[in-house]
């Protein structure tokens, strides 16, 4: 999934989405783990909301499989005068990165991994890329929010300029689903319309848990939608946070 022709609307249908809130938690979880001169690397930064905003700051590396969105984020990084080495990779096949001490994957990219063998192969190379008690940070849907605030519904949104509709149904698998997407994009006095199809899943809990013990990855935190309250509950959350460091010792 590359999000094609839909990069260049992305962040005028996205411009609500809570990025602010993605960079608070990250600085949040810089101080609570003591991450030293971070040297940091955003996989699946999209356009760079998140990443140009935490560049202001720290070293980041952003990475992205659409070259489409790497584009609009790199002007973005010249717009606001930030260095960032953009890197056009595949997560499932990501290499070429050492010693990075803290790795960041937002915005539910990580449901975007759909079985529970490329999820490890992901893992594994995050744990690769990861120095020694370097952490991984990242979110995925819930399994409640997949259930009962998406499958099944409608969406839509328009615009002076723009609209589109989005439907969203279930797949084979619990957790799976399927986002039917049509984009009316204006165009003068025409409007023209494309379609994608977005493919994500989300797993038990306890899935991720083994999957990242399995990698030397060791959970240290759990929370839920930007809270810093330890008072995490799977069955009330709707956006799930997981917090792992690299161990090998």
């Amino acid at each position: 999934m590359s999000y094609h022709l839909m990069a260049r609307l992305y962040d005028q249908f996205m411009e609500d989405a809570p990025y602010d809130k993605w960079v608070e938690f990250t600085e949040f979880l810089i101080k609570k783990y003591n991450v030293t001169k971070p040297k940091m690397v955003d996989l699946g930064c999209g356009t760079g909301e998140i990443t140009v905003q935490l560049a202001k700051k720290y070293e980041v590396i952003g990475v992205d499989y659409s070259s489409d969105m790497l584009t609009i984020a790199e002007q973005k990084a010249t717009e606001n005068n930030v260095m960032i080495n953009w890197i056009n990779q595949d997560l499932r096949e990501l290499e070429g990165l050492t010693q990075i001490n803290l790795a960041v994957s937002y915005c539910d990219v990580m449901n975007y991994i759909t079985s529970e063998t490329e999820v490890q192969k992901v893992f594994s190379n995050v744990a690769n890329l990861l120095e020694e008690d370097g952490i991984f940070v990242f979110d995925v849907h819930s399994m409640k929010h997949i259930e009962e605030d998406l499958i099944e519904n409608t969406f839509a949104d328009v615009t002076d300029d723009n609209a589109y509709i989005w439907f969203c149904y279930p797949g084979d698998n619990k957790g799976e689903m399927f986002h039917e997407l049509t984009f009316f994009a204006s165009s003068g006095d025409n409007y023209s319309r494309f379609d994608e199809t977005h493919h994500q899943r989300t797993f038990p809990l306890s899935v991720y848990q083994e999957l990242l013990k399995e990698c030397n990855l060791q959970i240290l935190d759990i929370y839920a939608d930007f809270s810093i309250e330890n008072d995490f509950s799977e069955e009330n959350a709707d956006r799930i946070f997981i917090i792992a460091q690299k161990r090998t010792r």
